[in-house]
């Protein structure tokens, strides 16, 4: 459903992304995981078609995100970094917004924002200005306005960021549900996250891709468990120093 083939991407000389390759099936979610500035946003962001990528090209569903973004963005659900949101308006309003870019007719708008607000468990504040909200709520908007229009594959960079206990377990039974249908890359920097709802496990470093295991299998690999695993790899990528 996904295929990125020798992704790369520099800015003013410094390398972000080099030659980042993968392939992610449907049923697959991906826990994309890498230290700040590894690449990660960058990566998601040239997926998305928010970025140009400077060599290379990703694929959904076949659609090339360099020739023929416009198709691909259809394919595409993301959530960026920080859920960049007009503020001034309600969640509501918000989401009916994007369903009229989506091209939705007035019953295909009300069923899918009607879906979406249950799903993201914002009921309780679809008409107080998104200004108001907090930042765990501000997320679940922005979860809510990827999901919308049912793409096949989402994007979800740091999904459960600001989010309590309790809500953090609502998105990973969201993930959950819709995971059997889609391919998911969920990018997180809280390790716990990946077990609950990741299928499989890519880390990179510097741009490049240092491992790509089960998240059984890369715990496994060092006896501190997942996070003694992935300081280890960061570690070994960078010549032994973290």
């Amino acid at each position: 459903m996904l295929d990125l083939d020798a992704l790369s991407k520099s800015f003013d000389g410094y390398r972000a992304v080099t030659d980042l390759s993968f392939e992610l099936d449907k049923g697959e979610v991906l826990g994309f995981l890498g230290q700040n500035g590894a690449g990660k946003s960058t990566t998601m962001k040239m997926v998305a078609g928010v970025l140009e990528p400077d060599i290379g090209d990703a694929r959904v569903l076949g659609q090339s995100i360099v020739s023929n973004r416009r198709e691909a963005q259809r394919l595409i659900g993301y959530l960026p970094e920080g859920a960049p949101l007009y503020r001034d308006m309600t969640p509501l309003t918000f989401l009916r917004f994007l369903a009229d870019a989506h091209g939705m007719d007035r019953i295909a708008r009300k069923t899918a924002v009607d879906r979406v607000i249950a799903d993201a468990r914002i009921a309780s504040v679809t008409g107080q200005p998104i200004s108001t909200l907090s930042k765990g709520f501000r997320r679940r908007v922005g979860l809510a306005g990827a999901i919308l229009h049912d793409p096949p594959v989402l994007l979800l960079d740091e999904p459960t960021d600001g989010l309590d206990p309790i809500q953090k377990r609502a998105v990973r039974a969201l993930i959950a549900r819709m995971a059997h249908n889609k391919a998911i890359i969920i990018s997180t920097h809280t390790l716990e996250e990946v077990p609950a709802m990741c299928s499989r496990v890519i880390v990179i470093d510097h741009g490049r891709m240092v491992a790509d295991k089960s998240p059984d299998d890369l715990a496994a690999s060092a006896s501190g468990g997942l996070e003694e695993a992935f300081i280890t790899l960061v570690s070994e990528a960078r010549g032994g120093g973290a």
